[in-house]
């Protein structure tokens, strides 16, 4: 017979290994590549939980990147309105990009979007960056990772 404590204890242990999900990857016939939370049973898939850590900004931190370069157009727009171009790297789940989200739009500022996890683009550049969370988002070449209201109108210059 089992005391409380062991069986408190007991049980704990099953909670954290039930707990525990892996991530597969696979490549179907056309060559598309596949994520999921469940092997897939008719091709072989690999498992990468190990792999992938993409987590949220808490706090911000501001530096200077060589890391977006300016096209042509945003170059114009800029020195139209003054204001330097916003690029967010973002995913959907992060609700600090929810919230960096609705002010960009309650402010009428422009932005660009690239989600980490289902954008070719935006999981590519996120690699190149070596991010380490989300939301980063670029106002010119000043990087922020994370996002704050009041850090952003200082760089923005709202």
């Amino acid at each position: 017979m089992l005391g409380p404590t062991r069986l408190l204890v007991f049980c704990l242990l099953l909670i954290g290994l039930s707990a525990h999900g892996e991530i597969y990857k696979w490549t179907d016939e056309q060559g598309q590549v596949h994520f999921s939370d469940k092997a897939p049973e008719t091709v072989v898939a690999e498992s990468i939980g190990d792999e992938l850590r993409i987590n949220s900004y808490q706090g911000t931190e501001v530096t200077t990147s060589q890391f977006l370069g300016q096209r042509d157009a945003d170059r114009r727009e800029k020195a139209r309105l003054n204001r330097p171009s916003v690029v967010m790297y973002s995913a959907v789940w992060c609700g600090v990009c929810k919230r960096a989200r609705q002010y960009f739009r309650a402010n009428k500022i422009g932005f660009r979007e690239y989600d980490v996890e289902t954008s070719e683009k935006g999981r590519k550049d996120f690699l190149r960056m070596k991010g380490r969370g989300v939301p980063i988002i670029f106002i010119g070449k000043k990087r922020m990772n994370g996002f704050s209201s009041a850090r952003f109108k200082k760089i923005y210059g709202a």
